[in-house]
C-alpha cells in the first residue's frame, strides 16, 4: 500500500506480519551461525576442561605447579580485593545467578509458546557455556586443590590405623578437653559478638600459618553469609565460594560452633580443599588459640566427630563415655541438635545429596563422610599420647 504526500513522496507501508515475513530468513541465517560459533566454543571448553579433570591422576604436579604456584598468586589478588567489601560478594553473585536462571527459564518458555525452537536451542547453547565457563573458573581459582596429595602426605600424618581402644583413648581426653575449656568459658565469652569472632578465627588461621609451608595463606578472612537463613534451611553451618575465594558462615547457629566453623572455611581458603582435612586444619588453629571460645569450639568439633565414629564401633563404649561430659557439654550437643532439628526438612536432605554427590565428583569418593575422615588424622597427630585401656 502506497500513501501519496502533496509533495509528491511516495511512503511504502508494510505490515508487520509481511516484515517478519521478509526478515525471517536472515534471522535464521544469523542464529545458524551464532549457534555453530557457540557449538565450536562448547567443544573447546569440552577440552580444555577435560584436560584439567586429567590432572587427577598427578598430585605431585598440582601440588607444585598449582597448589605452590599458581593458587597463592589466585589468592594475593583475590583475596585483598574481596576483603575491601563488608558483605558477601560471592553471595550477590548466587542471588544473581538464581535471578538469572528464573529469567531463562521464563524466556524459554516463551520462545516455545512462539514456536521459535531455533532461538531455543540457541540459547540453550549459550547457558552450556555459562557452565562450562564456571567449571574452568571453579578448577582454575579453586577447585584443582582437590587433587594435590592429602593432608596426610603432605603433614606426614599417614598412619591409618584405628583399633578401637585406640579411638576411646583418643575420644576421652578430647572429652576431658572439652570439659576443661567449657569449664573456663564466662558468661561474656558465651555473648562474644560475630565480629569478634571473626576477628579471633582469623587471627588463628594467621598464627597457623606463620610455621608450616602448608598452611600458608594470604589475607584470610570471614564472613557472614547473606544467605544465612537458606543455609538453616540446607543444614550448612558455612560455605567457601571458588569464584571470590570468600569464605562465608552461617551466623545465626549457635555460638559455640561458629568459632570453629570460621577456622574450617578459612582452612579453605589455605588450599584444602576436602572437608576432612578442612575440619582438621580449623581444629589445629582452634586449639592452639588464646580465644577461649575458640579452643571450645574446637574441642567441641572434635569430640563430636570421634562420638559418632566411636558409637559405629561400639555403641555401649559410646554411651560409657558419654557419663563423662560435664553437663554443659552434654547440653551444648542437645543445643546445636535442637537448632538443626528445627530447620530440618525436604530441602536439606535434597542439597545433602547435591553435595554429596558434588564432594563425590571431586576426589572425594566417600562424599559426606569425608567430614568423618577427620578422625584419623586426629588419631595421627594424638598417637604418642595415645594411652591404653587396660
Amino acid at each position: 500500500m502506497y500513501l501519496e504526500y502533496k509533495e509528491g513522496v511516495r511512503i511504502c507501508i508494510i505490515s508487520a506480519n509481511t516484515l517478519a515475513l521478509y526478515l525471517r530468513p536472515m534471522v535464521v541465517k544469523q542464529t545458524g551461525k551464532l549457534a555453530k560459533t557457540r557449538v565450536i566454543v562448547i567443544a573447546a571448553l569440552s577440552v580444555a576442561i577435560f584436560l584439567l579433570i586429567a590432572l587427577e591422576d598427578h598430585p605431585l604436579f598440582i601440588e607444585r605447579y598449582y597448589s605452590e604456584g599458581l593458587y597463592p598468586l589466585i589468592c594475593r589478588i583475590l583475596h585483598p580485593v574481596f576483603n575491601i567489601f563488608p558483605f558477601s560478594v560471592g553471595d550477590i553473585l548466587y542471588i544473581a545467578v538464581i535471578g538469572f536462571i528464573i529469567y531463562a527459564v521464563v524466556r524459554i518458555v516463551k520462545l516455545c509458546l512462539k514456536k521459535q525452537f531455533r532461538q531455543v536451542g540457541t540459547f540453550l547453547l549459550g547457558i552450556v557455556i555459562g557452565i562450562q565457563t564456571s567449571a574452568l573458573i571453579f578448577y582454575l581459582f579453586w577447585g584443582l586443590n582437590y587433587y594435590r596429595p592429602t593432608a596426610g602426605e603432605l603433614l606426614n600424618l599417614r598412619d591409618s590405623s584405628c583399633t578401637t581402644a585406640d579411638l576411646k583413648a583418643v575420644t576421652a581426653m578430647l572429652i576431658d578437653s572439652a570439659n576443661s575449656c567449657r569449664s573456663r568459658l564466662t558468661p561474656k565469652d558465651l555473648a562474644e559478638s560475630n565480629d569478634f569472632i571473626y576477628q579471633a578465627a582469623t587471627e588463628a588461621i594467621r598464627r597457623l600459618s606463620s610455621d608450616p609451608v602448608q598452611f600458608r595463606t594470604f589475607n584470610p578472612g570471614i564472613k557472614p553469609s547473606i544467605l544465612t537463613p537458606l543455609l538453616n534451611y540446607i543444614g550448612t553451618s558455612g560455605y567457601y565460594n571458588p569464584f571470590t575465594s570468600e569464605a562465608q558462615m552461617n551466623y545465626q547457629m549457635p555460638i559455640f560452633t561458629r568459632p570453629v566453623t570460621a577456622c574450617h572455611e578459612m582452612s579453605h581458603q589455605m588450599g584444602f580443599a576436602a572437608e576432612d582435612e578442612a575440619n582438621f586444619v580449623g581444629f589445629l588453629a582452634g586449639i592452639n588459640s588464646r580465644d577461649r571460645l575458640l579452643r571450645y569450639s574446637s574441642y567441641h568439633l572434635a569430640m563430636g566427630e570421634f562420638m559418632y565414629a566411636l558409637y559405629y564401633r561400639d555403641s555401649l563404649l559410646n554411651k560409657e563415655l558419654k557419663s563423662r561430659e560435664l553437663p554443659a557439654v552434654h547440653n551444648d550437643f542437645k543445643t546445636e541438635r535442637a537448632y538443626w532439628l528445627s530447620y530440618q526438612g525436604k530441602i536439606g536432605i535434597l542439597s545433602s545429596i547435591f553435595y554429596d554427590r558434588f564432594l563425590k565428583a571431586n576426589n572425594q569418593p566417600q562424599g559426606l563422610k569425608t567430614y568423618n575422615r577427620m578422625v584419623l588424622l586426629v588419631m595421627a597427630m594424638y598417637r604418642e599420647r595415645i594411652v591404653h585401656s587396660p
